[in-house]
């Protein structure tokens, strides 16, 4: 692997000066080195990136999120120092000032205790389980099933891979999480991981353990934060738009249109279309949310229809009306001068030519019947 890594801390600041290619092979090993350092409290990251021969998207895109998790610790992370094509690509790429690239690198040399980061084939996240795990696994499946040592082998391999679990579900956090929640799904994603190992394929727990424990963190943002369920498919299709969406970028040099991101996964317009509909939606708004567009404190509640209470006289209505139809013509028009002409006794008696008394009368006898019969359907 063509890249070096050296580590340097003060207080709660850490710079990391990168040397060689910085690509989508090696952005791992960046991440796990900067989420040390944000787990050992030092919030505050500079990137040097002046000695980097290679950017390419995926390490772009891994700044990105390191800058983004930094700011939610309170902290923050820049890359200081890019020249030439690494510039270059941040500006394409349009992430230049996010990341603060045009800062000069203004870490002291005389600070600079420069720790030296080992970067092998093994993947760099399994330096964070115990190196005795694996041993202790092998001699755990060794044990026959009712040996009364098993269970107590077993709890003590947990106990030594906790806080390693702990760490993965620590990355996971942020403000709008709760940290306890996530320790008990990294916890059982250990437990899996530990009853899972198969110890005959011969390779280290943490090559097991690492997407157990992740995996079961991932799925728990999934299945149980997300206010609104998005289909499989459109999940797995975000994902791969992504990925591509960078690789596309610097290809291009522009952000991929939606028939440009279906040609490049093979698949419809369309699926993309949906997609991005999609985007944003995982969580459901609130009721008590202002209504962009209006002068007044109108909020989406107000404008969500409710159920009309005329809804249940319909029913009445219409049998009120058949009624009324039963009634004698004379009858009709006085109930219709009264309760719809808003007329009084005297100017309906004066108007059908009948005495006060009488329409009194006839009123009483049309509403009586109509009581009558409304109560009895």
């Amino acid at each position: 692997m063509d890249l070096t890594v050296t580590v340097s801390t003060h207080e709660d600041a850490g710079l990391v000066e990168l040397t060689g290619a910085l690509d989508f092979a090696s952005a791992p090993y960046l991440r796990h080195v900067v989420f040390g350092l944000f787990d050992d409290g030092h919030h505050h990251v500079t990137i040097d990136v002046s000695q980097l021969s290679l950017l390419d998207a995926g390490a772009i895109r891994a700044l990105l999120y390191l800058h983004t998790r930094a700011e939610q610790l309170g902290g923050g992370l820049h890359a200081a120092g890019a020249t030439g094509t690494v510039l270059t690509a941040l500006e394409i790429t349009g992430v230049a000032k996010t990341l603060r690239a045009y800062d000069e690198l203004d870490w002291p040399v005389a600070e600079r205790d420069r720790r030296a980061v080992r970067l092998d084939g093994t993947p760099v996240a399994h330096g964070l389980w115990p190196v005795e795990a694996t041993e202790l696994l092998n001699r755990l499946h060794q044990l026959a099933p009712d040996d009364p040592d098993r269970a107590r082998l077993r709890d003590d391999i947990i106990e030594r891979c906790l806080p390693a679990a702990y760490r993965f579900a620590r990355r996971f956090h942020s403000t709008t999480d709760s940290l306890n929640d996530l320790l008990q799904v990294a916890a059982l994603g250990l437990i899996k991981a530990v009853d899972g190992f198969d110890a005959t394929r011969g390779v280290e727990f943490g090559t097991y353990a690492t997407p157990t424990v992740t995996g079961e963190l991932k799925r728990h943002f999934r299945d149980r934060n997300a206010g609104v369920r998005l289909p499989r498919r459109l999940q797995e299709l975000r994902l791969a738009a992504n990925r591509a969406r960078d690789d596309l970028t610097q290809t291009l040099g522009h952000t991929p249109t939606a028939p440009e991101l279906a040609a490049h996964l093979d698949v419809d317009t369309e699926q993309i279309l949906e997609m991005i509909g999609s985007t944003g939606t995982s969580r459901p708004l609130s009721l008590d949310l202002p209504v962009a567009g209006t002068e007044d404190e109108t909020t989406l509640g107000d404008t969500v229809g409710a159920e009309d209470p005329q809804l249940d006289l319909v029913e009445d209505r219409t049998t009120l009306q058949a009624l009324i139809a039963r009634l004698p013509k004379r009858e009709q028009r006085i109930l219709s001068l009264r309760f719809y002409g808003n007329r009084s006794q005297s100017e309906i008696a004066q108007e059908v030519g009948l005495s006060q008394m009488h329409v009194s009368r006839l009123l009483r006898h049309s509403l009586d019947y109509l009581h009558r019969r409304l109560t009895e359907q």
